[in-house]
């Protein structure tokens, strides 16, 4: 039989050794890249054990505003179960039955569990999702983001081609020193400003952290004019993808269409690693329920598909889930 149990501290080590092995894990998973949140989030990450053998990972927190409500995880893009080959089929539904079950015990009433895409998977793992269905969850969210195939990529529209010619012709140099990582947070963050009103997710110093504790995961990528740069992106590399986390561009760096140098210089890199991806990122707002379609089509236009993010919920409580493992 499985059981499961709160993650602590001492667990560090293995957690992360898990993530290194696991089949859908990324940087985001690991307790180096969750201990950045320090106290923001009650961490509700568990163990999956079999025989006291680690089997997988649950990583997971209070929701910020409903203390009944658990989700994995709500300060990542994804959370899921992670495992290195142990958990599949039947044994999958035992786990996110056992962990459930878990849930419940504690009081709480609903779990949102985040799906790891697909693009991120070494190999193919989506055994969690029939699991999900199996004990009765519920889509609740679904974000449609851009996806480069690296072996197989999409036509490069003409307006893109034009406009990587422009940069060319404006002399846009291309840096990929961590020092420009503050001249990007100026852009990003006057842009989002000034579009939405808003900051980013992560704080100068807090992606200045993660990029010292990830400095062969989290990388800067700028265009610059006149030495100061005008666009940039901040990208994940992970097993197989590069993931472009954060994008801005100001209205100088618009008008040379100095992304475009930058995100070919990207895709060139991630080629050149042997990546399967290129991940663009979502273009939903609202939950998924309302698609930039102008920010869609320019990522597309790079020669990229449409690949989802899923967000399912299962009620918990109503009755727990009995399974027993079929070896």
């Amino acid at each position: 039989m499985f059981t499961v149990r709160p993650y602590q501290a001492a667990d560090q080590e293995g957690w992360d050794a898990l993530c290194a092995q696991a089949e859908q894990a990324t940087l985001l998973h690991t307790r180096r890249f969750l201990s950045y949140h320090g106290d923001r989030f009650v961490d509700r990450s568990l163990l999956i054990e079999e025989g006291g053998a680690l089997v997988g990972a649950f990583p997971a927190a209070e929701h910020p505003s409903d203390r009944t409500h658990v989700v994995s995880h709500p300060g990542i893009t994804y959370g899921g179960i992670l495992h290195s080959g142990a958990l599949r089929g039947e044994r999958m539904l035992n786990a996110l039955a056992a962990i459930t079950n878990y849930f419940s015990s504690q009081g709480y009433t609903r779990l949102t569990y985040k799906v790891v895409p697909v693009f991120y998977h070494r190999i193919p793992s989506q055994d969690d999702i029939y699991a999900l269905f199996r004990l009765g969850a519920v889509r609740v969210r679904c974000d449609l983001s851009s996806t480069i195939d690296l072996s197989n990529r999409g036509s490069v529209s003409q307006r893109r081609r034009r406009s990587l010619k422009k940069a060319y012709k404006a002399d846009v140099r291309i840096t990929t020193d961590v020092g420009d990582l503050s001249g990007l947070w100026e852009v990003l963050s006057e842009n989002l400003a000034r579009k939405h009103g808003v900051s980013p997710v992560h704080s100068l110093s807090e992606i200045t952290v993660l990029s010292e504790r990830f400095p062969e995961n989290i990388q800067c990528v700028c265009g610059k004019l006149n030495g100061k740069v005008v666009a940039g992106v901040l990208f994940f590399a992970t097993p197989t993808a590069h993931h472009a986390q954060y994008i801005a561009s100001n209205e100088l760096g618009y008008q040379v269409s100095a992304l475009d140098m930058v995100f070919e210089y990207c895709i060139e890199q991630a080629s050149q690693l042997q990546k399967k991806w290129f991940d663009f990122g979502i273009s939903t707002e609202a939950g998924g329920t309302m698609l930039n379609e102008s920010l869609y089509r320019f990522k597309t236009e790079f020669g990229a598909g449409g690949f989802v993010h899923e967000f399912y919920e299962i009620e918990l409580g109503k009755k727990l889930c009995q399974f027993m493992i079929r070896n």
